[in-house]
């Protein structure tokens, strides 16, 4: 009997329940029955049979989980035999696929010790003697058992060998075996949603060559079978082909199967078809394992088909929200941006702001500075004039008449030279220019820095001199 965990892991694979405490609800309601409880679910009869715990023991009983390398598993599995006629037969029993074929279809290489140990002994000689090989093709099969296990490169190789065998020999009326090893095989079906035929091809069978002409060509067949399911061939004359016979248990040939992927690595077996059968028989078969199966299929696609659209659906969601978020980003960093500039610019303005009030407090100061340097040289120019003297021969009455209009007037002793006429001026205040001349009209004469040192009596201006301020340019 299989154990809880393998019918458990066998009806979510062909449900697609996920939780496994509503999964095991069902299977305790219908007894452990794995048919039964596969079936109402499908059905939507949730209801639990209304046989006993021996009857639903006894139909159990003929469902077995087995892998290859297990002699105490060796015995052919038969068809479910249901009491109740009216419920499909949908799964013969769960196989584990074995290591070699997994990892080599991943292109994993392990050493030739694990693949030795697999094939040798009791399996190899009583897989060997189903086929009806003599001794001296088992020992000489037992030389590419120390191989290494098949890569992607190599599962790959023998699937195209084995294709274009298979057309030389019967033609290109076939089914459409995939040039792939197992597993990518199995995976292709899983991704179509459709189940996988398998052949395994046994060149020295008398039956092979009349069933293959006959029935795996025939049009008819060949249609079908392209049309609903996945094909892969392999020879038992090669590696992985060898390896499915044995982990199939093909006992006679012309040997086909129905399965479809399963969990754990482990693939479900819905039909064996051993020996030679008619074109007819065959689509009968066949016909009968896809409408039993139809019901998981299309649930399967629906729920693919959900998950796709929630998956693109939280992908659009995610994507609008990366762009509003992409968005609402920029924006704050436009708002950044600005404030920055705001910023400098406010700072730029206060900087220039007190530039311009140090520069026009430096002027004020500097002004004062020379309003007051201008202010002590007038008070010393004027000290050092004296007091104005009295009239009288010796004195000479001096007029200045400035730019404004303004005049000025003072006596002088004659002796004094021409610059105490430009101290003189120069105490009073009156011009804002540093640089001038006094000039006389009639004639026109300018007292420049050449004649500083005459005496006024010299420079013809006693008794008395009318001169005007002309400023230098």
């Amino acid at each position: 009997m299989v154990d809880i965990a393998d019918k458990l892991a066998y009806f979510q694979a062909i449900t697609g329940v996920e939780d496994p405490d509503l999964c095991t609800e069902i299977l305790a309601a219908h007894g452990w029955d794995l048919e039964l409880a596969i079936s109402s679910f499908t059905s939507g009869n949730s209801k639990p049979p209304e046989s006993d715990a021996s009857s639903a023991g006894a139909t159990t009983s003929n469902i077995r989980a087995t892998s290859v390398g297990d002699p105490s598993n060796v015995e052919s599995l038969h068809a479910l035999q249901r009491s109740d006629p009216a419920a499909p037969g949908l799964v013969w029993k769960l196989i584990t696929l074995p290591v070699s074929v997994i990892s080599g279809s991943l292109g994993l290489i392990s050493g030739a010790i694990g693949l030795g140990l697999w094939a040798a002994g009791g399996v190899l000689s009583y897989s060997l003697g189903l086929v009806g090989l003599g001794s001296a093709s088992t020992a000489g099969r037992s030389g590419d058992f120390s191989a290494p296990l098949v890569s992607v490169s190599a599962a790959t190789s023998e699937a195209m060998n084995f294709v274009a065998a298979f057309e030389r020999e019967y033609g290109s009326t076939r089914p459409n075996f995939v040039s792939e090893g197992f597993m990518d095989a199995l995976q292709r079906s899983r991704n179509a949603f459709n189940l996988l035929f398998v052949y395994l091809h046994s060149p020295e069978h008398l039956d092979t060559p009349l069933f293959c002409q006959r029935t795996l060509c025939s049009e008819t067949l060949v249609a079908f079978v392209n049309e609903n399911f996945v094909s892969w061939g392999g020879s038992i004359r090669a590696s992985e082909g060898f390896k499915m016979s044995n982990s199939l248990k093909a006992s006679r040939f012309p040997f086909c199967a129905v399965v479809m992927p399963a969990t754990n690595q482990r693939i479900a077996l819905l039909q064996l078809v051993e020996g030679p059968k008619s074109p007819e028989e065959m689509l009968m078969i066949l016909q009968r394992v896809l409408e039993e199966s139809s019901p998981v299929l299309v649930a399967a696609r629906l729920d693919a088909e959900e998950r796709r659209n929630n998956m693109r659906l939280r992908e659009e969601q995610d994507a609008a929200y990366r762009a509003a978020l992409e968005a609402d980003q920029a924006r704050e960093r436009q708002r950044r941006e600005e404030q920055e500039r705001l910023a400098r610019e406010a700072a730029e303005a206060e900087r220039k702001r007190k530039e311009e009030e140090e520069a026009r407090e430096r002027a004020l100061r500097e002004a004062a500075e020379k309003q007051g340097l201008l202010a002590k040289m007038r008070q010393q120019k004027a000290q050092s004039l004296g007091d104005e003297p009295e009239k009288g021969p010796d004195v000479t009455q001096v007029l200045v008449r400035f730019p404004n209009g303004e005049r000025k007037e003072r006596r002088f002793q004659n002796t004094v030279t021409i610059q105490w006429l430009y101290d003189y001026v120069d105490s009073l205040g009156c011009l804002e220019a540093e640089s001038y001349s006094l000039v006389s009209n009639f004639p026109r004469v300018v007292y420049g820095q050449e004649k500083l040192t005459l005496s006024l009596n010299e420079a013809g201006l006693h008794p008395q001199a009318s001169l005007f301020v002309e400023i230098n340019s």
